[in-house]
């Protein structure tokens, strides 16, 4: 029987009740659809503080109390009260399994971001190894599924800041450093990269006897949409549709410049 999964990100509780009026929107037509699981790949919060992952947790709950969320951690959630500890227990690579998936969690963000507006992540070769492990170890017949906050392919600067922290090859100009070397290792043992940090989504297939998708869910809550992937037996079910949008009129491309407007900064 074919099951769901919703890929949700950049939250940002405590950015503004707007969004989180939106989020909690969002998350009541998940339960009202009856969706199988839900993944949220970081910046859950603002500013980090236990004020604003509790509001997280209380609008999440009905999903949570049913074994039905995953989260990992984002940049954003480092800050103040350092709530990314809570997300992932600690750990920087972990396995979840639910129905149908084999989920590989990984916490990409820096133990101490220091300023705010550096906000690259980092996997160094030991959590790489862990991964790999990770991988390993999927059942027959589950989607593989890497679930992290930055971006592992180029993307577009979303800033004058990082464009010139590229151009004059800074070492937080790349938001993941090893992203290639993850995708070379991902390449032939997972389905789905699933992720956020940029707050316009993308997709992107590289090919092969199993093609890797890598999607980036954007700012779900200025979306006020988001991707469900069915899948049944390890295998996608087609291509990932956008859960009807409240303004069903709006296009993709009016969906692209409402979430680089509304969502707070990366």
């Amino acid at each position: 029987m074919p099951s769901s999964l919703v890929h949700l990100s950049d939250l940002h509780f405590g950015a503004g009740r707007r969004l989180e009026r939106r989020t909690s929107a969002l998350v009541q037509r998940l339960v009202d659809d009856d969706v199988d699981h839900v993944v949220v790949t970081g910046d859950v919060t603002e500013n980090g503080t236990f004020a604003q992952f509790e509001r997280f947790a209380r609008v999440f709950e009905p999903l949570a109390a049913r074994g039905r969320l995953t989260v990992v951690p984002g940049n954003h959630d480092r800050l103040g009260d350092d709530i990314a500890e809570l997300t992932m227990a600690g750990e920087r690579v972990r396995v979840r399994r639910a129905p149908g998936l084999h989920l590989v969690l990984c916490d990409s963000t820096r133990r101490r971001p220091g300023l705010a507006i550096v906000a690259h992540g980092e996997l160094p070769a030991p959590e790489l190894d862990a991964i790999e492990a990770a991988l390993a170890s999927a059942e027959p017949g589950a989607l593989v599924c890497v679930l992290l906050h930055h971006h592992v392919t180029h993307m577009p600067h979303e800033s004058l800041f990082e464009a010139l922290g590229s151009a004059l090859g800074l070492p937080f100009a790349d938001p993941l450093a090893s992203g290639p070397e993850l995708l070379r290792r991902l390449r032939g043992r997972c389905d789905l990269v699933l992720h956020g940090h940029r707050h316009r989504p993308s997709e992107r297939w590289l090919g092969g006897p199993r093609p890797l998708g890598i999607f980036n869910a954007g700012c779900s809550p200025a979306l006020q949409t988001a991707r469900r992937f069915v899948h049944a037996a390890g295998r996608l079910l087609g291509a990932p549709q956008w859960l009807a949008s409240q303004q069903p009129s709006a296009s993709h491309a009016q969906l692209l410049t409402l979430a680089a407007t509304t969502c707070s900064p990366l």
